[in-house]
């Protein structure tokens, strides 16, 4: 897909706050430091539309990016991250669950994994929470220009066997630093749009 336009919409942390809209939206759920920021500005040709942070837990509303006025890419907090206290991260679990659960618009979820390491138990928590409510879900599987070539395929189908990938799911490599998988993702993400 050619993105000719991207602009950050609103950043919610309630419904009420939600564009109003019949746009489809795509929400990117991972890991704090997994790479959600860098797979959005990979996908939409940008340097820094989305801010990358070397701190975790930087993402704390659910941030609506409006693209070629056609659909949202939705970036939500990321999970896994100790030094939220306790609150906050209640906070964000309901804010998440609302969204999820209750936004018409939604139409898929990409979950972030890196590919370098086995999915941890928040992944396996957020896929399953995902499938319990019947959402699409497209696994991409990022920084993959840090695994060797040789290596690839091992290390996808431990990602696909730790989640217990369900067959109507997608696990994608990508790598932010090399666009490798960007046109595969499109592909996957142009059906639900």
């Amino acid at each position: 897909m050619k993105v000719t336009e991207a602009e950050i919409v609103i950043s919610a942390v309630s419904k009420k706050q939600y564009p109003v809209t019949h746009m489809p939206e795509i929400a990117l759920a991972g890991r704090s430091n997994v790479g959600k920021s860098s797979f959005i500005n990979k996908m939409i040709n940008r340097k820094n539309l989305v801010r990358t942070s070397q701190k975790p837990g930087k993402t704390q509303t659910l941030n609506f990016y409006k693209i070629n006025e056609r659909f949202h890419f939705v970036d939500v907090p990321g999970y896994g991250y100790a030094k939220v206290s306790k609150k906050e991260r209640n906070a964000w679990g309901i804010m998440l669950e609302e969204y999820f659960t209750e936004r018409e618009n939604l139409k898929a979820v990409v979950l972030l994994v890196d590919i370098r390491h086995e999915p941890t138990k928040d992944d396996v928590a957020m896929y399953e929470f995902l499938k319990h409510y019947e959402l699409p879900v497209v696994v991409v599987a990022t920084k993959l220009d840090k695994i060797p070539k040789g290596k690839r395929v091992q290390h996808i189908k431990r990602a696909a066997n730790k989640l217990q990938l369900l067959q109507e799911d997608i696990i994608l490599p990508f790598s932010s630093e090399t666009g490798e998988g960007k046109e595969e993702a499109w592909g996957v993400l142009k059906k639900f749009l």
